[in-house]
């Protein structure tokens, strides 16, 4: 790792650093778990706006300059309606459907989208390792996000697309998409789409935000939309929620959001932002575990595979260009070894003379 733990003036700096990404799987259990008893949105929004204000607070205390200008406010506003409200609602609709587990591997493969979107819209780079593991993540996430009768139907027919056009059984295209939008991972990875196109806009944001400023702001703002949409279109929100229930949302709220983002922020201000997002495969790792452990969560052998092939994937993408530069060292060491290999041939055979 590129950060200096041994610097830091924070105890167990090492424990700490795995833990945005402890709190982040965690908490999707704690969400699975609290489902039963509210309804998606206002869980979503209960979620994310509290933890903004939180964070607020904090750049206040800070002393960090608070957004001025219409620019400052119109991107932040955008930011808290993609990364915000459509992140947050899509993955709270989501874990209706899908496991804490399953779901957090689907929000995790978010950066194959960045590494195209960086592609496409700053020429960043991608390099070999990064279209290895875009192709990983393509197929992992087919294997999780497919419905199983497709696969094993395109499986069992040897490979035939039609075979698996025929186990759609729907007759139109609106029939295919909605089915898709039934399978939890589906909207599992529109949110993991929604959270990387958050990502990329992060860099327009500040252009004319502070960015911890810009993230609690963007946390509000995005949160407010799920609660109008909660008393729109729900009822009963909180009527059968037990204590238990409101311990998980606090602490989702509290830990999953503004204490795991205000680490990741410290981190990444005080190291590499590339050594840390190496670690964003340990979320999903965290979440199977606990969703196995507290929620009796199962995968079965195909969605086992797509997991690892997609964890991989992620592992790939993020450090593509430490691989890179690791390929690169080593054949600059296998080049200089053959290059001094004659002249020590040369020197055996003078000393034989």
């Amino acid at each position: 790792m590129q950060i200096k733990l041994t610097e830091s003036r924070l105890p167990f700096a090492s424990m700490l650093l795995i833990a945005p990404f402890f709190l982040w799987g965690t908490a999707m259990v704690a969400m699975k778990g609290t489902i039963p008893h509210t309804t998606p949105l206002f869980m979503a929004g209960v979620r994310l706006a509290p933890a903004g204000g939180m964070i607020l607070l904090a750049a206040i205390v800070m002393g960090r300059p608070q957004p001025k200008g219409w620019l400052a406010w119109l991107w932040i506003a955008l930011f808290g309606l993609v990364d915000g409200t459509l992140f947050q609602g899509f993955l709270a609709e989501g874990l209706t459907r899908t496991g804490a587990g399953l779901g957090s591997v689907m929000i995790d493969s978010q950066p194959l989208a960045v590494a195209l979107m960086a592609r496409w819209l700053f020429g960043e780079q991608v390099g070999l390792w990064g279209w290895i593991g875009l192709g990983f993540g393509v197929l992992g996430i087919s294997l999780l996000g497919l419905p199983q009768e497709w696969l094993l139907s395109l499986f069992q027919q040897g490979g035939s697309v039609s075979s698996a056009a025929d186990a759609m059984q729907s007759g139109s295209l609106f029939g295919v998409i909605e089915q898709l939008l039934q399978n939890g991972q589906w909207l599992m990875l529109l949110a993991a789409l929604s959270m990387a196109v958050g990502t990329v806009m992060v860099r327009y944001v500040c252009r004319y935000a502070d960015p911890v400023s810009a993230t609690g702001w963007h946390m509000v703002l995005g949160g407010l939309p799920l609660f109008f949409g909660s008393g729109w279109l729900e009822v009963g929100q909180w009527s059968q929620l037990q204590f238990s229930d409101w311990l998980s949302l606090s602490y989702s709220t509290v830990f999953g959001s503004a204490i795991a983002y205000g680490l990741f922020f410290y981190f990444a201000s005080s190291g590499s932002l590339t050594s840390l997002s190496s670690l964003t495969f340990l979320t999903p790792v965290f979440a199977l575990l606990f969703g196995n452990l507290f929620l009796g969560e199962v995968l079965n052998p195909l969605q086992w595979v797509g997991v690892g092939l997609t964890l991989v994937s992620i592992y790939l993408i993020n450090q593509r260009d430490q691989l890179l530069s690791l390929f690169r060292k080593e054949e600059a060491w296998q080049e200089a070894e053959a290059a001094v290999e004659p002249l020590a041939i040369l020197a055996d055979r003078n000393q034989a003379e």
